[in-house]
């Protein structure tokens, strides 16, 4: 039987944009599932919901409950293209929000990006 892991991290405000920036490079490269998500969002629910489906254990940074989170997300949208939550990456790569974690799921090819 296996468990899902979810950690949720908070931390102070950050000075620059550079340091978010580096802040969102570092965690993304830490572990295998980053979520960049919204505690009240459905679709960042569905994310999760996913990740537990398959009992893969997770990062999750919920923005709306971090003073830095506005800033995270403003460097998000130059990062990836697009502003919206979740972000959703694996192995440091974005692979979108909770649609198409979910489609990735649907169609069979969530699990072996989660391989390795």
């Amino acid at each position: 039987m296996g468990t899902r892991s979810s950690k949720i991290v908070q931390t102070t405000k950050m000075a620059s944009s550079g340091d978010v920036q580096q802040f969102i490079k570092t965690v993304i490269s830490q572990d295998k599932v980053v979520i960049f998500s919204k505690s009240y969002c459905p679709y960042c629910k569905l994310a999760k919901d996913v990740f537990g489906k398959v009992k893969q254990p997770i990062k999750v940074y919920e923005l709306d409950e971090r003073n830095d989170g506005d800033a995270i997300q403003d460097n998000l949208a130059q990062i990836t293209g697009f502003r919206t939550v979740p972000q959703v990456f694996i192995n440091g790569n974005c692979v979108g929000g909770g649609s198409d974690v979910s489609a990735l799921h649907k169609s069979g090819k969530l699990e072996p990006m989660l391989i390795g």
